[in-house]
């Protein structure tokens, strides 16, 4: 059955007269147990931290925002371990243009974004899918072979050369489903290029 990703702001009305038979599903950081784990907020714990050996973050998107590097201020190892699901983003208002995220919390290149995308999100991201919420994405396979399902989240883009808006998370997990493989492009170390 299909795997729909909707925007979170388009309401019950609309929901119910396009998708009346669908399981619906909110995946964001405000969404009900258990699948508020498949959010990139959420503080699973010892999450490997990209081309930074030997250390961990407490969710993905602690881990990008703690690699991003802006004119006025580089990485912050503080957002590795927040726990709270707030208090995560780093602002260009607060610290100048985003110049790219570190490779590393030591490392010397800065990746551009779709290269950042590609080597620092994706495969966080479905680290965490595969490892820490193999459960509930085990069980929403078994949801998507008996009915309809739409997953709600903030943004739809799932297209990680779309640079015009975030990378939607449900649009990940979608991907995710569908495939043998997962989402994510194995990593092109040639390839060289704030969201996510």
């Amino acid at each position: 059955m299909p795997v729909h990703v909707v925007s979170k702001r388009r309401g019950s009305a609309w929901l119910t007269k396009n998708h009346p038979d669908a399981l619906v599903l909110d995946v964001t950081s405000k969404g009900p147990s258990p699948w508020v784990r498949l959010s990139p907020f959420y503080p699973h714990g010892d999450i490997p931290v990209p081309f930074t050996p030997n250390t961990t973050g407490a969710s993905v998107e602690g881990i990008w925002q703690a690699l991003k590097v802006f004119e006025h201020a580089d990485v912050d190892p503080t957002k590795l371990h927040v726990t709270t699901m707030t208090g995560l983003k780093r602002t260009v208002r607060r610290h100048g243009p985003v110049q790219g995220h570190r490779t590393g919390l030591e490392g010397t290149t800065l990746l551009q974004y779709e290269d950042a995308r590609r080597r620092i999100y994706l495969p966080t991201y479905r680290w965490v899918l595969e490892t820490r919420a193999a459960t509930e994405i085990a069980t929403l396979r078994d949801l998507t072979a008996e009915q309809e399902v739409v997953l709600l989240d903030y943004t739809t883009n799932g297209d990680v050369t779309d640079l015009r808006t975030p990378l939607s998370h449900a649009a990940l997990v979608a991907q995710h489903l569908r495939s043998e493989t997962g989402f994510v492009e194995q990593p092109d170390h040639d390839r060289h290029g704030q969201g996510r």
